[in-house]
C-alpha cells in the first residue's frame, strides 16, 4: 500500500504563526495554536510551542516542522516578539539567528533582513487578523541557533550572514522536494549577474569549486554550484541571459553529461563507466582495457587504467567535446560553453576546444 508523505510548513509560515500568536498573547491571552492565511488560499492551523506576555510586549515560539522533507531547519524554534505602536504601520525586523543580506542579486536589498517578500506578506497578513483597530505593530523574528544552522546552507556564499533566511512561496513544504533543492541554487546565478559577470563558472559541488579557484583565481560570486540539477540550472542560466559558462567538475559527475544525463544523481541514471569505456575505445584502447574500465569501481580507478596506457588525456578530451555538444544543444546555442574535467586531486583530465583557449588558466595550470 502506498504511503503518503507528510507535508510541512515553511519558515515563512512558522514566522507568521509565531507573530500572530505573540500579538494575540499581548492583546488577549496565550494560545496553543493559531490559524494563518497563506498565498495558496488555504488557512493553516499551526501549533504554538509557548508564549509569554511581557507587559508592553509579548513573544511566541513555533517549531518549524518540515514534515518528511529533508530540511536543515526542521525542528528549529522560530520566535516572534511584538510591540504595539500608534502609527498604524506593520514593521517587520529580524533579531538573532536571522541573516542579513550583504550582496546584490537577491530578493531582498543589501543591508536588510533575509526575510523574503512572500514571508513578509504572510507575517503582515497574519498579524492584521489580530491587530486592534487603529494600532500598528513592530514584529521581530528571532531564530535561536540560526547562525549555526545557516552553516549547513548556501547562505554564506550568497552573502547572507548571521543566520538563516526566512523563506517560502506557498507556506507549504513538499516532502523530499526536488523543487525546493533546485530553487535554493538559483540565487547564485542572480548574484553572478548582479556583479556583472558575463562568464559564470558552473561546478557540481565543493570539489569543482575548490579546483576552479585554484585554476582561475575567481571570486566566490562568479562560481555557481549546480548540485545534481545541471539541466535545470542550464535552463535558468539561459532564461536569465548568462553569456558564457565554464563547466568544471570531477569526472564522476561530468562524464554523465556526455550520455545526456542532466540530473546527475545516481538514482536518475549512471553511465559513467560506459561513457569512459566507449570513448577510450574510440581513442584506441584494446578490448582488455575497455573491459577493465567497465569493471572499475570509480572513475578515478578508470582514469588510473587509462593513465597506464597514456590514453587518459585523449579520452577525456573526447568526452569533454561531447559534453560541450550536449550542453550547447540543451542551451539552444544561446550560451558559449567551455568544459574542463578534473580528477579528485585537481589535475585537469580533459577539455573541450573552448577551454583550451582560456589563457587565464592555461598560464597558471
Amino acid at each position: 500500500m502506498a504511503r503518503f508523505l507528510k507535508y510541512g510548513i515553511s519558515t515563512g509560515a512558522s514566522a507568521a504563526a509565531a507573530a500572530k500568536a505573540a500579538l494575540i498573547t499581548l492583546t488577549d491571552k496565550c494560545v496553543d495554536h493559531v490559524v494563518i492565511p497563506t498565498p495558496i488560499g488555504i488557512r493553516f492551523e499551526i501549533p504554538v510551542k509557548n508564549c509569554k506576555n511581557l507587559g508592553d510586549s509579548a513573544e511566541a515560539t513555533v517549531v518549524k516542522d518540515a514534515g518528511e522533507d529533508i530540511d536543515v531547519t526542521n525542528g528549529v524554534d522560530i520566535t516572534a516578539t511584538v510591540k504595539l505602536t500608534d502609527d498604524g504601520e506593520i514593521t517587520i525586523k529580524s533579531g538573532v539567528g536571522v541573516g542579513k543580506v550583504t550582496k546584490p542579486g537577491l530578493q531582498v536589498p543589501i543591508g536588510e533582513s533575509a526575510i523574503n517578500p512572500v514571508p513578509r506578506k504572510m507575517i503582515t497578513d497574519a498579524v492584521k487578523e489580530a491587530l486592534p483597530a487603529g494600532r500598528g505593530v513592530e514584529v521581530t523574528i528571532i531564530v535561536p541557533g540560526g547562525e549555526k544552522v545557516a552553516e549547513k546552507t548556501l547562505n554564506a556564499k550568497l552573502g547572507i550572514v548571521g543566520g538563516i533566511s526566512i523563506l517560502g512561496t506557498t507556506g507549504v513544504v513538499k516532502p523530499l522536494s526536488q523543487e525546493a533543492c533546485r530553487r535554493s541554487l538559483v540565487p547564485q546565478i542572480d548574484l553572478a549577474i548582479a556583479h556583472g559577470y558575463e562568464r559564470v563558472f558552473f561546478v557540481p559541488g565543493s570539489i569543482g569549486e575548490r579546483i576552479t579557484k585554484q585554476l582561475f583565481r575567481v571570486p566566490d560570486d562568479q562560481i555557481v554550484q549546480t548540485g545534481d540539477f545541471v539541466g535545470f540550472m542550464l535552463k535558468q542560466a539561459v532564461e536569465k541571459g548568462v553569456k558564457e559558462i565554464v563547466f568544471l567538475g570531477h569526472s564522476g559527475k561530468l562524464v554523465k553529461l556526455a550520455a545526456g544525463i542532466f540530473n546527475t544523481h545516481y538514482k536518475m541514471g549512471d553511465a559513467r563507466n560506459e561513457v569512459i569505456a566507449a570513448y577510450a575505445a574510440s581513442a584506441g584502447a584494446d578490448t582488455e582495457t575497455v573491459n577493465q574500465i567497465l569493471q572499475a569501481n570509480t572513475t578515478e580507478e578508470a582514469t588510473g587504467i587509462l593513465n597506464k596506457i597514456n590514453l587518459a588525456k585523449v579520452t577525456y578530451d573526447k568526452i569533454a567535446q561531447r559534453i560541450h555538444i550536449r550542453i550547447t544543444e540543451r542551451a539552444k546555442n544561446q550560451i558559449k560553453v567551455g568544459i574542463i574535467i578534473v580528477s579528485m586531486d585537481g589535475n585537469v583530465l580533459g577539455t573541450d576546444e573552448n577551454a583550451r583557449g582560456y589563457e587565464q588558466w592555461v598560464n597558471s595550470a
